[in-house]
């Protein structure tokens, strides 16, 4: 009898017990966020810190502590936002998993910006105001920080809504915004801001276009043929020396260029020889992997996985050579004004500067990237390893066309303007396939069947009309708010 009195004490104490631990649980999970943001703070403090110890305690370097910490922030938004552009197609088509994509992107990233970050960088960004309008010292710094915390905190409010927008096209419009505010309308380059206006359509409809034509090459001679395997045997090796050939002209173009002065000729001729040797190098490698493969579309994407995975990786090194100035740009400005008391046109980048840039950017992917890394490659359009192959080409494709004609372009936008062009063809695919097979679908179901979320296609478009008109808004009020501070 004892012992059938004990027993229900202690179920009830086991069920107690489970509560408890449901409790816990939920409120970790409550509070995972909150881990994010305090490590951020802890990152942003340190980048502090170590420019108050290399700034020598100056009086003026209370400015350049600020900035630093400003910076820092950048860094953390642009890991969180940009990253996921170059990551999300390879781990939406599960050729990565979240954590080896973000060890990967990390590594990369930080390579890319500490090896080929470049060592200098234009302070008023891609001639978007008039330095002469900025030629006051004190204005000049004041601008460089409104213009960074504004850039920081639109992309930091387009990571929230899940909008994966320009840091560029942020920057700029911090600049512009900090111009308007400090010496009027004139002082803006009007023709310059309407060529990067163009760019807005340019880059997601030359990226979306070059996807599409990649995935419907792929399917005319791969997919849609009696011997899946053998079309895989010839084509694939095609397809690697052509993505080898891109990849090396766009890191030779972008990722290499402040290292040496390479022409776009230069570039193609460095890709060409890259891109045939890779080819021809890759056809041994195919015909084992493709061994014993069945005459299935299946089979054909373990050929794809390797390939994307690599384009994954030269993608994230050229973004960290890139798109590291997005964060430490204004604050070298900043830290060359307050030592030297002139206002440059171009400056030198300190090592701990761009170190701050670079751990930034990947603290930031770290702890804030899978949101976006899963937007991307999960809930635009459904992804595998050809479809995501195809989005990484076009983006290396997009950005030599473009640089071929002279156009500016947004790497964020040509990535996601990949995956809607991906996603819109099998639309087109899917309907002309069910006409000629003479099953006409009634439009209702049609509407059913989109294979694009559309509302994150409106959200994201939405979010890049509005980047550099909110970035110059927030900008000007940040730059008002220093001015009554200083």
């Amino acid at each position: 009898m004892p012992q059938n009195d004990q027993t229900p004490s202690w179920q009830t104490l086991d069920r107690d017990l489970n509560r408890l631990s449901r409790l816990e649980m939920a409120s970790m999970y409550a509070s995972r966020p909150l881990i994010g943001v305090g490590l951020s703070l802890v990152f942003v403090t340190a980048a502090a810190l170590l420019a108050a110890m290399l700034s020598g305690g100056a009086p003026q370097s209370l400015v350049v502590i600020v900035a630093a910490a400003f910076g820092a922030y950048m860094a953390l938004n642009i890991g969180a936002n940009d990253v996921a552009n170059n990551m999300g197609p390879a781990v939406g088509a599960n050729a990565l998993s979240m954590l080896g994509a973000i060890a990967i992107a990390a590594i990369c990233e930080s390579a890319g910006a500490l090896l080929a970050g470049g060592d200098v960088v234009s302070t008023i960004s891609k001639g978007i105001v008039s330095p002469a309008g900025l030629a006051d010292t004190r204005v000049f710094v004041w601008a460089m920080m409104a213009a960074l915390l504004s850039a920081a905190l639109w992309v930091n409010i387009a990571t929230w809504i899940g909008a994966p927008v320009s840091t560029t096209h942020s920057v700029v419009g911090g600049v512009m915004g900090a111009g308007i505010a400090a010496a009027g309308f004139s002082v803006v380059n009007w023709p310059t801001m309407g060529t990067i206006a163009i760019s807005w359509v340019i880059s997601p409809v030359l990226g979306g276009v070059i996807a599409a034509a990649m995935l419907a090459f792929i399917k005319w001679k791969i997919i849609n043929v009696e011997d899946k395997i053998a079309a895989a045997r010839t084509w694939v090796p095609v397809l690697i020396g052509l993505m080898s050939f891109a990849f090396a002209a766009y890191l030779a173009l972008k990722g290499l260029s402040h290292v040496a002065h390479i022409s776009l000729p230069v570039a193609l001729l460095i890709g060409a020889v890259i891109g045939l040797v890779t080819g021809l190098a890759s056809r041994p490698l195919i015909r084992r992997q493709s061994a014993g493969l069945e005459n299935r579309n299946r089979s054909l994407k373990v050929l794809f996985r390797l390939p994307l995975i690599v384009s994954a990786a030269a993608l994230s090194f050229a973004h960290g050579a890139n798109d590291v100035a997005n964060a430490v740009g204004p604050l070298a400005a900043v830290v060359y004004a307050q030592s030297t008391a002139d206002v440059a046109g171009e400056v030198f980048i300190p090592t701990w500067v761009m170190l701050i840039g670079a751990v930034g950017i990947s603290v930031g992917l770290v702890l804030f990237g899978p949101k976006m890394i899963g937007m991307v490659g999960n809930q635009i359009t459904k992804l595998n390893p050809m479809r995501a192959y195809c989005v990484a080409l076009s983006a290396a494709v997009t950005v030599i066309a473009a640089s071929a004609l002279g156009l500016p372009v947004s790497s964020t936008h040509i990535a996601v303007g990949g995956v809607f062009g991906v996603g819109f063809f099998r639309e087109w695919y899917m309907s002309r396939r069910g006409n000629a097979e003479g099953s006409i679908m009634p439009r209702q179901e049609r509407a059913r069947r989109k294979l694009v979320r559309r509302s994150h296609f409106l959200t994201i478009i939405a979010a890049w009309v509005i980047t550099v008109p909110a970035a110059a808004l927030l900008s000007g009020i940040c730059f008002l708010g220093l001015r009554l501070i200083g």
